[in-house]
């Protein structure tokens, strides 16, 4: 049977707003067998004012986001030729990108992520694969976690796989088919409490384990209606801004201890996420950097393996997976599963676009 082989960018912006994350991958498949290889990445940061810009759109107006959205993508696609002309990137299949997510209200049958309009495959000069959400939310889906295919087709020997970025969340498989959720917010808000103190992150957790835990503080953040609800669910930027940071504001503690106790209350949600409490933990993303965090969730799962990867699964895991779903989106396959997001059915989901 023959090999198939793909040679893409993938592309993804997180909540975390540390950046555009891009990573060059070939991949092969065999026999339904797939293999990867990441060769270039980087992370390109965001300047100062378009992260105020981002964090702040979600109270736009429509025309303001029609505007945040066509330039957005006008700088996207900069920074995606960028990639290609340092790298010498030839022969290029696809370059597969998610966007960076505005707006994320499926209960509103509603999703937004900038930077898909379909002049970005001219301005590239390249096939571009992206949008991939909103076909689930019109299917009725939570058009999220998208990671959990990637996870099921790429990283199958593990128990749980589990990104630790702006949200925690987890898929796994439970009676043949691929459970994955959102657990809670995690960088989005300890980032917003190190930028108080001046810091990008808390690096390591360093400032979060100088705190201590406020205990009325911790169970009213573990009795938020979120944590109650049944999988499929996930998070979007408007929890942390309308729920989460308001209840910690009501405290008039230090910020160290807001850290402490935040951090705590994230390893806790995942422990109660899992619904078994042994076996194996692959995390990857920017959290998984945080010392502080992943001793107190070894200590909510003492009989669990957690294995880190290397930097460059860890911290592009999530551009891989982009780049996975458009391939699969070139292939017709399908690339978001219903398990997951509580769609009508699995889908191949995405817009492809070419350079004209």
């Amino acid at each position: 049977m023959k090999e198939d082989y793909y040679n893409v960018i993938g592309v993804m912006s997180g909540t975390s707003l540390d950046g555009v994350d891009l990573a060059h991958i070939q991949f092969s498949v065999k026999n339904d067998k797939w293999a990867f290889e990441i060769l270039e990445s980087e992370t390109i940061p965001y300047g100062l004012n378009l992260i105020k810009h981002l964090k702040s759109a979600v109270d736009y107006s429509k025309e303001q986001l029609e505007k945040l959205n066509q330039d957005y993508t006008k700088l996207l696609a900069l920074i995606i030729t960028d990639f290609i002309k340092k790298y010498n990137i030839e022969n290029l299949d696809a370059v597969c990108s998610h966007g960076h997510t505005i707006l994320h209200q499926p209960q509103n049958g509603f999703t937004l992520q900038i930077g898909n309009l379909s002049e970005i495959a001219s301005l590239i000069h390249q096939t571009v694969v992206c949008d991939f959400r909103v076909q689930d939310v019109q299917l009725g889906g939570q058009g999220a976690p998208l990671v959990p295919i990637g996870d099921q087709i790429l990283f199958p020997e593990y128990d749980y796989c589990m990104n630790l970025g702006g949200f925690s969340n987890v898929s796994f498989e439970q009676n043949n088919k691929r459970i994955a959720f959102d657990i809670s917010p995690v960088n989005t808000v300890l980032n917003f409490y190190a930028n108080q103190l001046g810091l990008d992150y808390d690096n390591k957790g360093i400032i979060s384990k100088t705190g201590k835990i406020n205990e009325t503080l911790l169970k009213q953040l573990n009795a938020l209606d979120f944590y109650k609800k049944a999988f499929p669910k996930s998070l979007g930027f408007e929890f942390v801004k309308e729920t989460v940071l308001p209840l910690i504001e009501r405290f008039e503690i230090a910020i160290e201890d807001k850290l402490c106790t935040f951090t705590e209350h994230v390893a806790l949600q995942i422990a109660l996420a899992l619904p078994n409490k042994n076996g194996s933990l692959y995390i990857t993303g920017g959290g998984a950097y945080n010392d502080f965090l992943i001793e107190r969730i070894q200590s909510y799962l003492p009989e669990m393996k957690i294995i880190i990867p290397s930097a460059k699964i860890l911290e592009f895991k999530e551009a891989l997976i982009f780049a996975l779903l458009g391939v699969l989106k070139l292939r017709e396959e399908i690339n978001v599963l219903s398990s997951v997001t509580g769609a009508k059915m699995d889908h191949s989901s995405g817009n492809v676009y070419y350079s004209k």
